[in-house]
């Protein structure tokens, strides 16, 4: 069977926040009052937002249940700050996961005096039971994957230089995210806020249209 690529391009996504607050932020998945029965998840994957902190705002402390969070800062530094005692900074580079199961209760603000972006997945256990878990990888290196077990999912992120040529991964499903530059995926041309679900995928390959940043999601 060939790979069914859906691309879905950054206008498309649902807007969110509060720019009163110092707060915006895009969906890509059905949330909240953008309730789109087609478009609850891709995989495991039922959520990636993109979030904008002007300095001082942020999201008060505030419960997740049955869910893994996987959060990639773009720039500036989110502050974490969760119920089992754990306050960090994540910067760009850095992958960190809260992994929510039976419960759990978090704040993520922008502490700094430069505005913050990052991205934030999330994805659905396969058991949503067990305690509530988290982790930060520092400074994770180009092609170099992370696991995130509970979901039957891999994260890549990709650095291509522009002309670099890569392998999309092959998995029943794979969800490409654009954080930067421009990449060409199978005659598709993607910018900064764009992604691919691609079903299926088999030999699948991208090239860097520009220098870019990218996170890919294989899942099973």
């Amino acid at each position: 069977m060939d790979a069914v690529i859906d691309v879905r391009r950054a206008e498309e996504r649902y807007p969110g926040g509060e720019r009163a607050a110092g707060i915006e932020t895009r969906h890509a998945f059905s949330f909240g009052p953008h309730y789109d029965p087609a478009n609850v998840r891709f995989g495991a994957l039922i959520a990636c937002n993109e979030e904008r902190l002007a300095p001082g705002a942020g999201f008060d402390e505030h419960p997740h249940r049955h869910t893994e969070i996987v959060t990639w800062v773009v720039e500036g530094e989110l502050t974490h700050r969760d119920s089992t005692g754990r306050e960090t900074a994540v910067r760009p580079g850095d992958v960190q996961r809260l992994s929510a199961a039976g419960g759990v209760r978090h704040a993520e603000r922008n502490d700094g005096p430069a505005p913050l972006t990052f991205v934030q997945m999330w994805l659905a256990p396969r058991d949503p039971d067990g305690d509530p878990s988290y982790e930060v990888v520092r400074g994770i290196a180009d092609a170099t994957p992370y696991a995130v077990p509970a979901a039957g999912a891999v994260l890549h992120v990709r650095r291509p230089a522009a002309g670099e040529r890569w392998a999309v991964p092959d998995g029943a499903y794979v969800y490409v995210h654009v954080v930067r530059g421009t990449v060409r995926l199978d005659g598709a041309e993607l910018g900064a806020g764009d992604a691919a679900r691609v079903t299926d995928a088999r030999g699948v390959d991208a090239v860097a249209v520009t220098r870019a940043e990218l996170l890919v999601w294989e899942m099973s």
